[in-house]
């Protein structure tokens, strides 16, 4: 197979939806429209070629000023049969901060999800119990926004008894 068989297959089913993609050192990756994550992922998972029955990881990049949209929410995938790999990335606006939830896909979901919502405040439709999972419940703001102010004070907790 060729070495952007995964970008052109995406591409054939789904080539409304990509808005960018690119090839680097074997290193495939699709940029997709929000609203197609969970067909596309649905997709490469399903596809007997394909076969990317392994989310990796999932995260999130925060570009500030750097793009027209301030975030990105980014997915590695892995097909252990066929040894090979995909990244997808989701650009996500500041004023409607949302994804779907790839949890009914992959239950590793679930963790990666929480913790983009706690660290940058992006939160997924459909997850089963996103809450914090690495700061505290009374912790304001999102620390790994890049306007995070660095000095900022947060409520004190006491002790759990």
């Amino acid at each position: 197979m060729s070495d952007t068989h995964i970008i052109q297959k995406i591409k054939d089913r789904f080539g409304d939806a990509v808005q960018e993609d690119h090839n680097f050192r074997g290193d495939q990756t699709v940029t997709l429209s929000r609203d197609k994550i969970v067909e596309v992922t649905k997709f490469v998972k399903d596809d007997p070629s394909l076969d990317m029955n392994f989310l990796m990881d999932l995260t999130a990049v925060d570009y500030m000023d750097r793009k027209p949209v301030r975030f990105e929410v980014v997915y590695h995938f892995y097909s252990l049969k066929h040894n090979h790999r995909v990244r997808i990335k989701v650009p996500v606006d500041e004023e409607d901060c949302i994804v779907d939830s790839l949890v009914p896909l992959y239950k590793s979901a679930n963790w990666f999800e929480r913790e983009v919502w706690d660290l940058y405040g992006i939160k997924f439709k459909g997850h089963p119990n996103l809450k914090r999972i690495l700061l505290y419940e009374g912790f304001k703001g999102h620390p790994l926004r890049k306007d995070y102010p660095i000095n900022k004070r947060q409520p004190l907790i006491g002790p759990i008894n």
